[in-house]
C-alpha cells in the first residue's frame, strides 16, 4: 500500500481525492462536496476533509451534542439505561439514514452530518418542554429552528459552526410534525440527503418509541395495530429492516425519498398510535405536565430576576437582545438532570452545614 508523502500531505491532494471518488461513486442525484454552495462566512478548505465530513465533526465536537445525552426522548428522566435519550435517538437516526444514503448511493457524509444536528435545539424534557419554550418566546419556539439557531449562533460562544448551507437546510427541514415525511412544498430540504435525515427521523422515533413503551410496560406488543405488523413485522430490527428496504427501492420511481403506499400507510397508522394511545398516556404525560410546571415556574423567576440568568450565562448575550430571548436560549440548552437540580437550587429549601450541627447540638442561632 502507498501511503502519501509528506509533500503531499501539505497540499489538499487527499481531500480532491475523496471529491474525485464521489464524481465517480455517487449518483446524479447526489450533492457531492465539490458542489456545495458553500458556508456564510468563507473558509480555507480542509487538507483532508471534503466540507461535509468537517462538518460532522464540527458537530460531533460541539457543547450542544454532548447535552443530548441527557436530554428526554419519550421517558422523563428514566432509570432504566435502555430507554432512548435524544443523543441514542440521534445515533439511531444516523445509522438508518447513512444505510439509505448508501443503497441509493447519495452522499454518506452530508447525510450523517444532517442527522448529527437535527436535533441539537431540542429543550430538556421533550416535546413538553418545547411548549413551555414557545408560550415564553416572543417569537414561537420550535426544535428545529432553534437547532439552526444552535448551529449558527450559539455554539462556540456566539459565534455558531459555520456549517455549509446544506447541512443547514437539512436540519432546518428535518420535522415532519403530522404532514408525513414525503410532503412536498418549501419544507423539504434542498438536497435528497436531507430528505433522507427527514424520512429517517419518522423510522427510528416509531420504532424506538414502541420498544421503549413495551419495555417500559406503557402497552404490550398485541396493543399495537395488527395491520401494519403482518406488513411490517413484529420485531423492533424486521419493522426497521422492511422500512429501510422499501424507501430504497421506491425512491428512484417516486423521484423522492419516500415509501411505497402500502408501507406509508403502515408507517402512519403506527405513527397514528403513538400519538393517539401511547403519548398520553397517564405513565407519560402525568411527568410531561410536572416538567412544564417546573419550567414555566424557572422562567417566571428568571423573568422577574434576570440577573440571576445573566450570572449564569457562559458568554455575555448581543448588545440589546430581548430578555425573554436570552431566556429562552438558556432554559432550551439545559439537560434534564440540570434543570431539575437548578429547579432545586432556586425552590428548594437547603441549610447550611454549620447551621444543621448547631441545630443538632442544641445550639440557636
Amino acid at each position: 500500500m502507498n501511503f502519501p508523502t509528506c509533500q503531499s500531505i501539505a497540499d489538499d491532494s487527499i481531500r480532491r481525492l475523496f471529491e474525485e471518488q464521489e464524481a465517480r461513486l455517487l449518483s446524479e442525484r447526489a450533492c457531492r462536496s465539490k458542489d456545495s454552495r458553500g458556508r456564510a462566512v468563507p473558509e480555507q478548505p480542509c487538507f483532508i476533509r471534503t466540507c461535509f465530513q468537517r462538518d460532522m465533526d464540527r458537530i460531533l465536537h460541539s457543547e450542544a451534542f454532548r447535552r443530548l445525552k441527557h436530554k428526554t426522548q419519550v421517558f422523563l428522566s428514566p432509570t432504566n439505561d435502555h430507554f432512548r435519550t435524544r443523543l441514542t435517538h440521534t445515533l439511531e437516526v444516523m445509522g438508518i439514514a447513512r444505510c439509505i444514503a448508501r443503497g441509493l448511493r447519495l452522499n454518506e457524509d452530508l447525510t450523517e452530518a444532517i442527522a448529527l444536528g437535527h436535533d441539537l435545539g431540542h429543550t430538556p424534557f421533550g416535546h413538553g418542554g418545547e411548549e413551555v419554550l414557545a408560550e415564553i418566546s416572543e417569537d414561537g419556539f420550535h426544535h428545529a429552528a432553534h437547532s439552526v439557531r444552535v448551529v449558527t449562533v450559539l455554539e462556540k460562544a456566539g459565534k455558531g459552526l459555520n456549517l455549509t448551507i446544506e447541512v443547514i437546510d437539512g436540519i432546518s427541514k428535518h420535522s415532519k410534525g403530522r404532514k408525513g415525511a414525503a410532503s412536498g412544498g418549501p419544507d423539504m430540504p434542498i438536497t435528497m440527503e436531507g430528505q433522507i435525515v427527514r424520512i429517517a427521523d419518522l423510522v427510528a422515533y416509531i420504532n424506538h418509541d414502541i420498544d421503549d413503551a413495551i419495555r417500559g410496560g406503557v402497552i404490550a406488543l398485541a396493543d399495537l395495530p395488527q395491520g401494519p405488523l403482518k406488513l411490517l413485522g413484529e420485531r423492533h430490527s424486521q419493522r426497521i429492516h422492511n422500512m429501510v428496504k422499501d424507501i430504497i427501492f421506491h425512491s428512484p420511481k417516486a423521484g423522492m425519498i419516500a415509501m411505497s403506499p402500502d408501507i406509508n400507510s403502515a408507517t402512519e397508522e403506527l405513527r397514528s398510535f403513538l400519538y393517539d394511545s401511547v403519548y398520553p398516556r397517564p405513565e407519560i404525560n402525568s411527568a410531561v405536565e410536572k416538567s412544564k410546571k417546573l419550567l414555566r415556574q424557572m422562567a417566571h423567576w428568571f423573568l422577574e430576576n434576570p440577573s440571576d440568568l445573566f450570572s449564569r450565562l457562559h458568554h455575555k448575550p448581543p448588545e440589546g437582545q430581548p430578555l425573554r430571548r436570552t431566556l429562552v436560549d438558556y432554559l432550551a440548552s439545559l439537560t434534564d438532570d440540570f434543570a431539575i437540580r437548578l429547579f432545586q437550587e432556586l425552590f428548594v429549601p437547603s441549610f447550611s452545614l454549620a447551621l444543621t450541627q448547631g441545630s443538632s447540638s442544641g445550639k440557636t442561632a
